[in-house]
C-alpha cells in the first residue's frame, strides 16, 4: 500500500520535473522535401546572436533552453529567411519544399500559425497589396512579435520609410507589449525619426571609422555615394557589400561608399571585410542600435542602404542588392 503510494508519488514528480525542464526550452523540429543535407543559420533576429543547424536527410531539429520570448530568422542557403517565434516551453513543426521555400509552414504556436497564415496569404500579393495587409495584421495583432517583425519588414525597410506612420504603430504595439525592450527601442528611435526626411539632401553627420578617421557627409563627395548598415549576423547585408567592392574597383573613387557595422565589436566583422577585400571606411562603435550615426542618417533597420549623387542629394534608400546594383551601374554611366 505505502509503496504503491511511493511509487505514485515519484512519478508525479518525474512527470513534474520534465514538465518544468520542457518549460524553459524552445524545440523546433523541421521537415524539407528536395533537400538531403546542408547548414542553415538561425539567428536572433534583434540581437545578431546566432547558431548552425546540420540538415540530414531533409531533416533538423533545434532546441535550446529558453527563458523569454525570441523572434528568430532562418536564413536558407539562397539568403531568404523565414521568422519563428520562439516561446518557452513552445514546439514547433516545419515542413517544407526546397524548391518552394515560400510556402514553408511552421505550426504549433499561435505567433508562429498568425505568420505562417500571413506569409501564405501575401506571397502572391504585390508589394503595396502586401504592406496594406501587413498594416491590418499589425492593428489587428498588435500583442503579438510577428506584428514588429511586419513593422521592421513592410514600414521601416521601406525605400522611402514613413517614420510618422512606423512611431503610430509601435505606439500601439507598446500599448500591448509594455515589457518588449525591442518595441521600446524602435519607439525611441521613430520618436526621433518621425520628423525626419528621407529624402532632399544627404544630413549632416560625424562618425569615427574603425581605422580612426573622421567620417562626415563630407566624405560622400564621389559622383555615387552609397551608406550601408550592415552585420555578421545579416546576411541579407552582406551581398550589396560585395557587389559594391566589385563595382568600387572598376570605378576607383567615383563610387565613395561608407559601411556602419551593427555589430558589438569592431573585431566580429573584420573578417567579412578582410574576406571581400573591403577598403573603404567602415564604423563600428559598439553601441549597435544606440549608435548615434542611425538616427542622424535616419536608419533603423538592417539592411539598410542610401544612395547619393554628387551633389549629396538622396536618390534612393533601402534599395534591393539587384536595384542597388542597376542603380549604382546607371549613375555611373555603365
Amino acid at each position: 500500500m505505502f509503496r504503491s503510494k511511493y511509487i505514485i508519488l515519484a512519478v508525479i514528480l518525474l512527470a513534474a520535473s520534465s514538465c518544468s525542464k520542457q518549460n524553459d526550452r524552445f524545440r523546433l523540429e523541421a521537415q524539407f522535401k528536395n533537400l538531403n543535407q546542408g547548414e542553415f543559420y538561425i539567428y536572433n533576429v534583434y540581437t545578431g546572436e546566432k547558431d548552425t543547424v546540420a540538415v540530414n536527410d531533409g531533416r533538423f531539429i533545434y532546441d535550446r533552453p529558453l527563458t523569454d520570448t525570441l523572434t528568430l530568422a532562418i536564413l536558407f542557403p539562397n539568403y531568404s529567411e523565414i521568422p519563428v517565434f520562439a516561446t518557452p516551453g513552445g514546439e514547433v513543426k516545419m515542413e517544407g519544399d526546397a524548391t518552394h521555400l515560400r510556402e514553408t509552414e511552421l505550426t504549433g504556436t499561435p505567433d508562429n500559425d498568425l505568420m505562417t497564415a500571413f506569409r501564405l496569404k501575401t506571397n502572391e500579393m504585390t508589394p503595396p497589396e502586401a504592406e496594406k495587409e501587413a498594416e491590418q495584421f499589425i492593428n489587428d495583432h498588435p500583442e503579438s512579435p510577428a506584428s514588429l517583425y511586419l513593422l521592421h519588414k513592410y514600414f521601416l525597410q521601406s525605400m522611402e520609410p514613413d517614420y510618422a506612420k512606423c512611431h503610430t504603430l509601435c505606439e500601439k504595439l507598446r500599448t500591448h507589449q509594455p515589457n518588449n525592450p525591442n518595441v521600446a527601442r524602435l519607439l525611441t528611435q521613430t520618436e526621433t525619426l518621425k520628423n525626419y526626411v528621407s529624402s532632399g539632401k544627404l544630413p549632416h553627420f560625424q562618425t569615427i571609422s574603425t581605422d580612426g578617421d573622421t567620417v562626415t557627409e563630407a566624405t560622400m563627395k564621389g559622383d555615387v555615394n552609397v551608406i550601408m548598415a550592415w552585420a555578421t549576423w545579416s546576411y541579407d547585408s552582406q551581398s550589396p557589400m560585395r557587389t559594391l567592392s566589385t563595382l568600387r574597383k572598376k570605378h576607383g573613387q567615383r563610387l565613395k561608399v561608407l559601411s556602419i557595422c551593427l555589430d558589438a565589436a569592431p573585431s566580429e566583422g573584420k573578417g567579412v571585410l578582410e574576406r571581400d577585400s573591403i577598403q573603404w571606411p567602415n564604423v563600428c562603435d559598439s553601441l549597435m542600435w544606440q549608435s548615434p550615426v542611425l538616427t542622424q542618417l535616419g536608419i533603423a533597420t538592417i539592411p539598410a542602404n542610401i544612395v547619393t549623387d554628387k551633389q549629396g542629394t538622396i536618390v534612393a534608400r533601402n534599395l534591393s542588392s539587384n536595384d542597388l546594383q542597376k542603380k549604382v551601374k546607371e549613375m555611373l554611366g555603365e
